[in-house]
Parts: C-alpha cells; sequence; structure tokens
C-alpha cells in the first residue's frame, strides 16, 4: 500500500528540526575550522622566508629570528618518540587481541589506556621531570622529551591499533589455520597487513599529538634554542619544538614584528603537520593497494 510505504509517508517536522541541527552543526565546524587557518595562514604565510626557515634564532640579535633549531628539534621528537612507542603499542595490541585471554586483567589494561588517554599532558610532564629529569638525571633534555611523550601517545596507540586489529575478519584467520599456518604466521602475515591501515591512523594520531604539544615538553625537554652540534650530542641537550617557540614567542611579545614571528611560526607548524599527515596517508594507500 503507499500508505504504508516507506517513500509514501510524510516527513515529520522533528526529523527536518534534527536534520537542520545536523547541518548547521556541520557548517559551524567546517566555518570555524576553516576560519582559524586562514587567520594564521594570511597573518603568518608573508613572514616566511628562507632566511626565517635556515637560520638559527636569537633573543639579542634582531637579524637572526629564524626557526632551523626548532625545526630539528621538532623532527628528532616525532621520529624518536614514535621509534620509541610504537613498537611498543603495535605490540600490546597485538597481545591484547589475538594472544592474552580475554578476562579482568585484559578489561583493567584497557580501562586503564582509556583513563591514561583522558588525563591532562601537564601531568605528564610533571611525571616526566620528576622521574626522567630528576630521577634518572637527564636533566630537561629532548631525550627527556621523548620518553615523555611516548607515554603520553602510547593510550592513543594502543586503542586505536586494537579496534583495527579486531576489525579483522575472523574467517581470514580460521582459513589460514585451516591451510596449517602457525599463530605467529597468521598474526603477521594476516591480520597485521589487514590492519595496517589502521595501524597507520594511530600512527598518524600520534604524530599530531607530538607535534602540538607543549606543556609535556615544557617540562622536560626545555627551552634552549642552540643548534644543534650533533646528533648524540643534541639528544642529551635542551631543546624548544615550534610548538614551544610559539608559545614562548607569543607570550613575550612586546613589538608587532614579534607577533609576526609568532604567526609564522604556527603557519610553518600547520604546513607541518600538513605534510607528516600527507606523507603517512601516502604511505597507508600503497599499503592498502599492496
Amino acid at each position: 500500500m503507499p500508505g504504508n510505504s516507506l517513500y509514501g509517508k510524510r516527513k515529520r517536522p522533528a526529523d527536518a528540526a534534527l536534520k537542520f541541527l545536523i547541518n548547521a552543526a556541520a557548517a559551524l565546524t567546517v566555518t570555524a575550522l576553516v576560519g582559524i587557518l586562514l587567520y594564521i595562514l594570511v597573518n603568518g604565510v608573508p613572514y616566511i622566508s628562507w632566511t626565517f626557515l635556515s637560520t638559527a634564532y636569537s633573543e639579542t640579535d634582531e637579524n637572526l629570528k629564524g626557526i632551523l633549531p626548532m625545526i630539528i628539534n621538532t623532527m628528532y621528537i616525532v621520529v624518536i618518540t614514535l621509534l620509541i612507542s610504537a613498537p611498543i603499542g603495535i605490540s600490546t595490541a597485538i597481545y591484547l587481541t589475538q594472544y592474552a585471554k580475554q578476562g579482568r586483567l585484559v578489561k583493567a589494561i584497557r580501562f586503564t589506556t582509556e583513563v591514561l588517554s583522558g588525563i591532562p599532558s601537564i601531568l605528564f610532564g610533571l611525571f616526566g621531570y620528576t622521574v626522567f629529569c630528576i630521577l634518572f638525571r637527564l636533566q630537561t633534555s629532548i631525550l627527556a622529551g621523548c620518553l615523555t611523550m611516548s607515554i603520553t601517545i602510547l593510550p592513543t596507540i594502543i586503542r586505536t591499533t586494537e579496534e583495527s586489529l579486531l576489525s579483522v575478519p575472523e574467517a581470514y584467520k580460521e582459513g589460514a589455520m585451516a591451510l596449517g599456518a602457525g599463530k605467529l604466521r597468521v598474526v603477521m602475515g594476516i591480520v597485521l597487513p589487514c590492519a595496517m591501515p589502521g595501524v597507520l591512523t594511530a600512527v598518524i594520531l600520534a604524530m599530531g599529538r607530538i607535534v602540538g604539544e607543549s606543556a609535556a615538553l615544557l617540562f622536560t625537554s626545555g627551552l634552549s634554542y642552540n643548534m644543534p652540534r650533533g646528533f648524540f650530542r643534541q639528544i642529551f641537550a635542551s631543546g624548544r619544538t615550534l610548538t614551544l617557540h610559539l608559545y614562548q614567542t607569543a607570550r613575550e611579545a612586546s613589538s608587532p614584528d614579534a607577533m609576526h614571528i609568532a604567526f609564522a611560526t604556527a603557519a610553518v607548524l600547520l604546513i607541518l603537520v600538513f605534510l607528516l599527515n600527507r606523507i603517512a596517508g601516502l604511505f597507508s594507500r600503497a599499503l592498502r593497494k599492496g
């Protein structure tokens, strides 16, 4: 009957109002995001130059207002933190989903990771300062900041990788085992490759958290802006990231030129995050095709 058909029913006012609210919320969110990005880029891009990107920074010399040390420190912290936390987080997720008995212990671990993911980053900074800087005597250094950030992003990597591994159909594993494959072969050869796009999503989320972090690194990596003089020498020295440089420059800005430097740093930070996410996205697409 047409009257009983789903297509023949009249739209209710509540459905129309809900659709309007959803569209309005989406439009408001996109407008706010685009507005913030445009505001930063319009105020920052005109002051970006090769000199700005390739020279050191000095608070006393007006001719040295570059951000090269901060870019290098940021890349140090991103790469070292991911090298520490990604293997641990992915291995933990594999154990929890593929090997561990689903009981109270696993539930407690998952509950703990969810709680840790919601803790303010400044608490991680205080913990890192107390343990790594004082107890382990690393002082304020890039290595201390990397160890602190590893703890900060571990919950994100573990939970996102877990969900990706659980989304792999059971039929894949059952078929491989029916052909005589062992547990390790199934996990490493079937489950993990199928879940790799989700694993890379976890890494991308963690990367964004590292680049945008300021509170935890303020206590652990310090605010030094000296030019790096060797890899092993630099990781044991203090160094500010782009986010910390943006915070410090904007906080101490007493002239329009200082605010221009802050906006230019923010624009470079946005471009850097976009490039890193784009590279990871291309890598994920290549793995998905494979």
